[in-house]
């Protein structure tokens, strides 16, 4: 049994205690406690009491009398043994650390193996540091130094769920299906010493799932396999695999997905489909060769969760007012405009949010189905089978609709149909990819559709983009030149994040979007029939009262919700 840097257990307050003769007699819990300021003296002294009396822990009683909360319980007993406190929100589970325990090892342990650190080191969240005994068997078990860090009872409880959410089966609802489409394979896989790499793979997935991650990438990468996931629009390292494992990792993907393990030379796209704590998660996976090796793209879609509010996106008053005036239209068109990743599908569920109602037939087609929405009828296209956004928009015209959501237009056909539709009684929600609002109407110009037939069609366009939010928690305010804010002098103070286990030391923790909105006038209209450019639209729509992007960035920069560097990432 190798070493670790686990104290012995001290005995609890209130029962016998067996010092070691040279051994100092370690400060009380409750003196810590009220060193921190959590409770008094008095509340403390008789909680001590109280604890002599029946026999329960002191920090029990404390949390049970309403005196202190389980996390500074947690602080607490960091500090009396001179350990690490990590908060909950502030856990990072890695998979391959995790998969060296069982759930079942783990729960009877109270203790969860969460990240390996330095050579031969594993770190080990216990919400009881005096758990000698599990630490030691964890050290045995695994051939490592244990390096203890105390986390909270309900921190160390969702550890264990995540855990048994990777160990339990049924995670992957067409695992089953795919492994009968490729009963040799799939066979292969559930060999033992395949066991690994199928835990490997779910754990992945779950913590991605769980750090709401909207992409995860498994790259060749220097004779190994690297893992990155996409969290909040940006890039960051996940873990890396050995290269005698990255053919059984892509291969594990490729069966989940149901797509041809064999076949290594042409791309492949399917697709995984995901319960978890009862609500369904779809994955898109792109597999892709490359020079070094095969790359698999998993794309999360979690279809059960809450479309977000346009409030919820950072859509100021104004905005909101001047798009909420487009809605109350009975025909005509509402474009959301962006490149790829700008939060446009999101908009738009926040827009059949607001005009959903039980008068009101709503149709949508879509490529993915990104939320599950009640009362509106859904449309998934499917390529194969030869129903695309124009042969589906065709038939949803004459289902009698009275509100529209098209995914994205496309390309000519969609676009034609798009716009008869809201020439015809119809609300149309769409996407383009332009990267301002006054390019969308020229942008349908090219397309191939008459500039009068635009003018008409369009009520409004909506450019964005999404920035990543300042951490609230550890934000600092620096003062910059007012020019760099879009002010015409003097100075003003802006905050940017310092970093800290909340937001992952990144200094940003969520996202926030970025708007452009124009209502379509008479004027704009006249200016788009005569083919007049995306700039001199802009100059009219910006007289009329439009606030540009970079104009409403600057309005979150001052208002201490991004910072002026991720505005400069995201806008240039």
């Amino acid at each position: 049994m190798q070493d670790t840097p686990v104290r012995a257990p001290e005995a609890r307050e209130g029962e016998g205690q067996h010092h070691h003769p040279q051994r100092r007699r370690p400060v009380r819990l409750g003196d810590i406690i009220v060193g921190l300021g959590f409770a008094d003296r008095d509340t403390v002294e008789a909680a001590v009491v109280f604890a002599r009396e029946t026999g329960e822990q002191i920090g029990q009683v404390l949390i049970e009398r309403g005196t202190i909360t389980t996390e500074q319980l947690a602080v607490a007993m960091a500090k009396r043994f001179g350990l690490d406190h990590v908060g909950g929100e502030a856990i990072t589970l890695d998979p391959a650390a995790a998969e060296l325990v069982s759930f079942t090892a783990a729960k009877r342990m109270g203790a969860v193996p969460i990240a390996f650190s330095g050579d031969n080191r594993l770190r080990v969240a216990v919400s009881s540091p005096d758990n000698y005994v599990a630490l030691e068997d964890i050290s045995m078990f695994t051939g490592m130094q244990i390096e203890p860090v105390v986390v909270s009872q309900e921190a160390l409880d969702g550890l264990l769920k995540r855990l048994s959410s990777l160990d339990g089966a049924g995670m992957f609802e067409d695992e089953a299906a795919s492994a009968n489409s490729a009963a040799e394979d799939a066979a292969q896989f559930d060999s033992p010493d395949d066991a690994p790499t199928i835990k490997l793979v779910r754990s992945l997935i779950s913590e991605a799932i769980e750090r709401n991650v909207s992409d995860i990438h498994f790259a060749p990468d220097e004779g190994m396999l690297t893992v990155r996931y996409r969290i909040d629009g940006v890039m960051v390292d996940a873990a890396r695999i050995p290269r005698s494992q990255a053919p059984a990792v892509i291969s594990r993907v490729k069966i989940l997905a149901d797509l041809d393990i064999s076949e290594k030379r042409l791309p492949q796209d399917g697709r995984i489909g995901i319960v978890i704590d009862g609500r369904r998660v779809d994955i898109r996976v792109a597999v892709v060769p490359l020079v070094d090796g095969e790359s698999a793209v998993l794309r999360i879609l979690d279809a059960g969760r809450e479309p977000l509010s346009l409030d919820d996106l950072g859509m100021t008053a104004e905005d909101r007012g001047r798009l909420e005036s487009s809605l109350q239209s009975t025909h005509g068109g509402i474009l959301s405009t962006g490149p790829t990743g700008s939060g446009k599908t999101t908009s738009l569920y926040a827009l059949m949010a607001l005009v959903r109602s039980s008068e009101k037939t709503l149709t949508t087609i879509e490529d993915p189905v990104e939320y599950r929405l009640s009362g509106v009828n859904q449309i998934q296209v499917s390529e194969r089978s030869g129903l695309t956004f124009a042969s589906g928009l065709r038939a949803i015209v004459r289902a009698d609709p009275d509100v529209i959501m098209v995914g994205e237009i496309r390309d000519r056909d969609s676009a034609h149909i798009a716009i008869d539709a809201a020439l015809t009684g119809h609300l149309v929600l769409s996407t383009l990819h332009t990267n301002d609002a006054p390019g969308a109407p020229m942008r349908l110009v090219d397309m191939g559709i008459e500039p009068y037939l635009v003018a008409a069609a369009i009520n409004c366009v909506i450019a964005q983009r999404l920035t990543r939010r300042v951490c609230l928690t550890c934000r600092k305010a620096i003062t910059v030149p007012g020019q760099a804010v879009g002010l015409p002098g003097g100075e003003v103070e802006i905050f940017e994040g310092v970093g800290c286990p909340r937001c992952r030391h990144t200094g940003y923790r969520g996202r926030i979007g970025l708007f452009e909105v124009m209502a379509v006038s008479e004027e704009i209209r006249s200016a788009i029939v005569a083919r007049a450019s995306s700039h001199e639209i802009a100059r009219i729509a910006i007289a009329q009262g439009m606030r540009t992007l970079r104009e409403d960035g600057y309005a979150k920069v001052r208002a201490g919700a991004t910072t002026l560097v991720e505005l400069t990432r995201v806008l240039g």
